[in-house]
Formats: structure tokens, sequence, C-alpha cells
């Protein structure tokens, strides 16, 4: 006869994290264990040579081994590119293939393949953000470009050059970071822009790329009063659920971006964060550059299962299933990547 009490449900999976350096110590290993994250953020700090990075990765899943942690990084090209070495070093998204769309293709599948050869599953690109606002601090030439239908276009030859190389696109940052005036890492900014224009401008591109099978979205820090006075997009549910998941019908897996960005740290108590992200339907939360954030944030996630477990259960079990979906592709995307030419 059993007791009935059901195992420790496995919280970690919710957390994307990232380490401090190339190589992993006793101290990292025990951090992982604790943590058992759902997904590991490559930085510049990890090393900038893919060879360097994929001991770093093999490390990794050594450490957290038999759960399958998947890896990430920032390559799109041009300015936010943490690997230097062993990689295809792409332009900017603006100027990428002189906007051909099968010149983007096929960089982002050389990319993509030079990726999952270094052992990473996903990359946070193609950036879907139109570039509406020349003042804008920290989109311009990430953008394909300043017209919406060219966003979409250009952005999705990226995204299946990428996955065509055996990796993972994740498109940011829904629902749109271009006409912004500040840097989410340092403020939280706010479009002004009636529903009526961010509709036809900011909200195409990621219409087109859910219409399109985009896999990953990675979400904004960023106010849009037409839609929601309170909470920005990454905590709003008017934002994440109500149009993202049942209006534009996205059944993918859905990111934060950088809980430890000042856009949500500074006006809201980090309990408030990770609390509305979860129940917005963010199905990973991305909290990086920090040692003691994740574990703060496994214990705030146990404080709430302990008030009302089956809620949390659930909203668990949806999150764990999206990621079986994905992670078919994922598998899928390594088994296919080992039959290409080298």
């Amino acid at each position: 006869m059993t007791s009935g009490k059901h195992p420790e449900p496995e919280w970690g999976q919710w957390l994307w994290v990232s380490l401090p350096g190339a190589r992993l110590g006793a101290e990292d290993i025990r951090w992982l264990h604790q943590i058992r994250p759902g997904g590991v953020v490559l930085f510049a700090e990890n090393g900038t040579r893919a060879e360097d990075v994929k001991k770093l990765i093999s490390e990794i899943r050594e450490a957290l081994s038999p759960q399958d942690v998947w890896i990430a990084i920032d390559q799109e090209g041009g300015r936010v590119a943490r690997l230097k070495e062993g990689v295809p070093r792409l332009s900017p998204a603006r100027t990428l293939g002189n906007g051909d769309p099968s010149e983007i293709f096929r960089s982002a599948f050389h990319l993509g393949r030079a990726l999952r050869q270094t052992g990473i599953d996903i990359d946070f690109a193609p950036v879907l953000d139109v570039d509406s606002n020349p003042d804008n601090p920290v989109i311009g030439d990430r953008s394909f470009s300043r017209e919406p239908w060219e966003v979409a276009r250009l952005s999705m030859a990226f995204s299946h050059g990428l996955e065509a190389g055996g990796v993972i696109p994740c498109g940011k940052h829904v629902p749109g970071h271009g006409d912004t005036l500040l840097d989410s890492h340092l403020a939280l900014p706010t479009v002004d822009a009636p529903e009526a224009i961010l509709s036809g401008r900011e909200f195409l591109p990621f219409e087109k790329a859910i219409a399109d099978g985009m896999p990953m979205l990675m979400t904004a820090h960023v106010m849009y009063p037409a839609l929601d006075k309170k909470w920005p997009a990454t905590l709003s549910r008017k934002i994440m659920q109500d149009m993202l998941r049942k209006k534009w019908d996205f059944r993918g897996l859905l990111l934060s971006d950088d809980l430890s960005m000042a856009a949500v740290g500074k006006p809201f108590p980090f309990s408030v964060v990770v609390e509305r992200a979860l129940s917005v339907t963010c199905d990973g939360l991305l909290v990086l550059k920090s040692r003691d954030k994740p574990l703060e944030a496994i214990r705030i996630i146990k404080g709430l299962s302990e008030k009302n477990p089956g809620l949390w259960r659930a909203r668990l079990e949806k999150s764990i299933a999206r990621r079986a979906v994905l992670g078919k592709r994922i598998v899928f995307c390594r088994k296919a990547a080992e039959r290409l030419p080298r």
C-alpha cells in the first residue's frame, strides 16, 4: 500500500539560468543540482570560441544527467553575437543578405549548423521587432526593416534557415520592442501607440511567425497602455494570455525576457514578477547573471505551491506539456544535424 504522496514537482524546469565562467567548478555543479533548470543560457563570459564552449556544454549536460537540459544563446549577428570564433560572423539583420530571403536563409542555415555542432539547441533569434522608432537605443539594425511585412518575411527566412541547420529559433520581443525610447535593461519603456497602429505595425510579424509555426517566443518588458495600463507585457494577462495565447493561438513555448532587468526589477517586487510571469502563461523564466535570484525564484514558486498546490501543479504540467512538444523538435534537430555534411 502506497502513501499516496505525490513526488515533488520539478519546479526548476521553469527556470533558465546562466553560469559565471568557461568551466564548471564544484560550486557550479552543486548550484545546478539545487535548481535543475530547464535551460542554460550562454554569454561571452562562458567563452567566445565554439571549441571552448562545446567543452562547457558537455560539462553542463554531464552535471545534470539524466535530465535533458536545453542550451541557448543570443547569436543574432551584428552587435549581438556571443561567439566570435568557430561560427559564421553574420551582418546585422538590417543588412544581412542585402534583404534577399534566400541569402538570409542560407546564412542562418550555416549559423544553425555551426551552433548545433557546438551543442547549442536554441538561438534567441530572430528579432521580430519593427524598427519603428529611429531613436530606439536597443533595436535599430537588429531589426530586419522599418516595414512590418518585410520584418515578417525576412525574419521567417532566418527562422527557417536556423532550424534547417539544426537549431530552434526563438522570436523576440513579443508584442514588439521597436517603438521604445528606453533600454529595458535599465528602465521600463512605454509604447504609447493606439491599438490600431500596434496591430498594423508591431503585432504583424509576431502573428505571421505564429501562423508559420514559430516554436518559441520571448516577451518584451514594455508597457503598452492601449492594451494594459497596469502591467508590462511580460506580466500582463491581457497581452500574454488573452491576446497571444487565445486571440493569436500561440501554442509554443513562451519565455520571459530576463527577470533581472530593471524594467521589471525596479517597479515590482521579485515575488510579484515570478508569480505574474508564470500566471500569464510564461513557460520559462530567464533569471540570468545571478547565483541567488534563481534560488529565490524556486523558493517563491514552492511557497506559492504550498498555498495552492493543485493550481501550481496544473500550471507546471501545462508548461511541461509544451516542453515535450518542443523537445521532440529539438531531438529531431539533433539527429538530423548528425546526417549533415561537415
